[in-house]
C-alpha cells in the first residue's frame, strides 16, 4: 500500500517531529513563568513543570488582621503563573497534538 520510499520519508518526518516536540518541552522546562497579584503586591515564579520556586510578598500587604487577603493575593499570583504556563504550552505544543489536547 505505501511505498518503501514514502515509508521512510514518513518515519524520517515523525520523528523530526518528535525532536521538535522534545525540543519544545525542554524550553517550557527551563522557563520561569512570573504570577503578579494586582499591583505586584505578591510574586510568584513557576518553572514550566509547575514547580513553584519563588514566592515574594510585599511587607507592605502583611496585615496580622488580614490574613484571608494576603492568602487571597498568593492564590491570585499563584494562578496567574499556573494560566502562563498552560498558556505556553499550548502556543508551544500545540501545533503537534490534536485540537484539544493542550
Amino acid at each position: 500500500m505505501f511505498g518503501g520510499q514514502n515509508m521512510q520519508q514518513m518515519m524520517k518526518q515523525a520523528k523530526k517531529m518528535q525532536q521538535q516536540m522534545a525540543d519544545e518541552q525542554a524550553a517550557i522546562a527551563k522557563t520561569d513563568y512570573i504570577g503578579h497579584a494586582p499591583s505586584d503586591v505578591v510574586l510568584a515564579t513557576f518553572n514550566g513543570d509547575r514547580e513553584l520556586k519563588d514566592l515574594q510578598i510585599n511587607e507592605e500587604i502583611v496585615d496580622p488582621e488580614d490574613v484571608d487577603g494576603l492568602s487571597d493575593m498568593v492564590i491570585v499570583a499563584v494562578n496567574d503563573a499556573l494560566k502562563q504556563i498552560e498558556q505556553d504550552q499550548q502556543k508551544r505544543l500545540g501545533q503537534f497534538a490534536p485540537k484539544g489536547m493542550f
